[in-house]
């Protein structure tokens, strides 16, 4: 993805109407199934002392697919598809820093 014009930032819901703002790193296309990868954006006056980073701030696999209104984003319930896809990002993103 090129940073050419900045990051995209996209704003999401969870199921119990939280809302949460995340940096769209990568899309990958994988078995015929569409990818996307994020980070949670980072609150600027959170004590960073205070967060995980790594429990709460890690990166978030979301797939694509086709809901009532047009495509939605939802997460990967299957641990097997979830490793797998986490994998090929990571070749991806070591990829385009090996280039």
């Amino acid at each position: 993805m090129s940073d050419e014009f900045g990051a995209d930032f996209i704003t999401i819901t969870d199921e119990d109407g939280n809302e949460f703002e995340l940096e769209h790193l990568e899309t990958l296309e994988y078995n015929g199934q569409i990818y996307m990868a994020f980070f949670p954006v980072v609150d600027s006056d959170a004590d960073v002392e205070e967060i995980d980073l790594d429990e709460e701030y890690g990166l978030i696999i979301l797939k694509v697919v086709q809901g009532s209104s047009g495509d939605e984003l939802v997460t990967l319930d299957n641990e097997d598809e979830l490793e797998l896809v986490y994998q090929k990002f990571m070749d991806e993103f070591f990829a385009d820093e090996d280039e």
